[in-house]
């Protein structure tokens, strides 16, 4: 009589399982149901992130004081990086490869700046997600903040490496082109906003792909030497590739920032000592243009971005 009534029981508990969509008819369990659908729209979700502001600039100060946990110097290491590597650079160019270019260190750095924002950001983002599981998994939070957090991260970092070369070019009394400055700002703005979009897209591609963040970080080395960083744009013959050379939006970036901080040590279309100017004859109105583009650009990756991610993050806790 027992057995019957477990019978029975058994009977009624798989009914119920399947009445509830727990266990498919004839017992068999359902296989995990996995969420595709965005349950919030996309203005949402900017929303939300603006909630979690605080959030955000929690998680930036966190890494930035988990970076340099016990360490004596602490955020002096901060400068002291961009600072040796400003002075090799100008050893190196000087003194032992003979670069005739003015000030090529200063040239150099200028584009790092720009270069070294992008760099960090995808670096870091890439396995964000994955690094953070533990909390991904158990609270619920507006996952994007913590891809935001590491370009949040690249920022405080390019703050300091700006503080190294403001004391770099007082030392060698270059004043930057500061009609230029207006077109330096609308760049930061172009390479924080790209930055952020595919930070945000790799983060959530990487979930399912592991091997994502390893391909960036291969793809970031080659990508280093496509926009005019270590070489001058105008000695680079480019016929008819220029408009595909163009068409990379860290070119504009970078010579925007080469523009304004390194353009009155040697002026575009001018000459020193038979040496031509590293950077390009272009007014006020072509870098617009084409920063303008880069910009535009960068926010509709960054809007396509956070829909990607509002559309795979349901099962982020599935993969992870």
């Amino acid at each position: 009589m027992d057995h019957a009534r477990g019978t029975v029981t058994d009977r009624s508990r798989l009914a119920a399982e399947e009445r509830d969509g727990i266990a498919a008819p004839g017992g068999r369990p359902e296989p995990p149901a996995r969420v595709v659908a965005a349950k919030v729209s996309t203005r949402a979700k900017f929303g939300q992130i603006w909630s979690s502001r605080e959030l955000l600039w929690f998680l930036v100060r966190k890494e930035l004081k988990v970076r340099y946990k016990n360490s004596v110097l602490g955020f002096v290491w901060s400068f002291l990086n961009p600072a040796l590597v400003l002075m090799i650079y100008y050893v190196v160019f000087k003194y032992f490869l003979h670069n005739q270019t003015p000030d090529f260190a200063l040239f150099l750095f200028s584009g790092l700046l720009a270069w070294n924002l992008f760099n960090n950001s995808l670096l870091s983002s890439a396995g964000v997600l994955v690094a953070h599981a533990g909390i991904v998994k158990k609270v619920a939070f507006p996952r994007e903040v913590l891809a935001l957090s590491q370009v949040g991260v690249s920022i405080c970092y390019f703050f300091f490496q700006t503080c190294i070369l403001v004391v770099f070019l007082a030392g060698f009394q270059v004043i930057p082109a500061f009609k230029y400055l207006p077109l330096l700002l609308l760049a930061l703005l172009a390479d924080i906003v790209l930055s952020a979009a595919l930070a945000v897209f790799l983060s959530a591609v990487n979930v399912y792909l592991r091997d994502v963040q390893h391909f960036v970080e291969v793809l970031l080395v080659a990508l280093f030497f496509s926009p005019p960083i270590v070489y001058p744009f105008a000695g680079i013959h480019l016929h008819h590739l220029k408009d595909l050379y163009l068409a990379n939006p860290l070119v504009w970036i970078v010579l925007a920032f080469q523009r304004c901080l390194y353009g009155n040590v040697l002026p575009p279309g001018e000459t020193l000592g038979g040496i031509k100017s590293p950077l390009p004859t272009w007014g006020h109105a072509v870098y617009l243009e084409g920063l303008g583009v880069v910009l535009a650009g960068s926010v509709i990756l960054f809007f396509l971005a956070m829909l990607i991610f509002g559309r795979v993050e349901g099962n982020f806790a599935e993969e992870l």
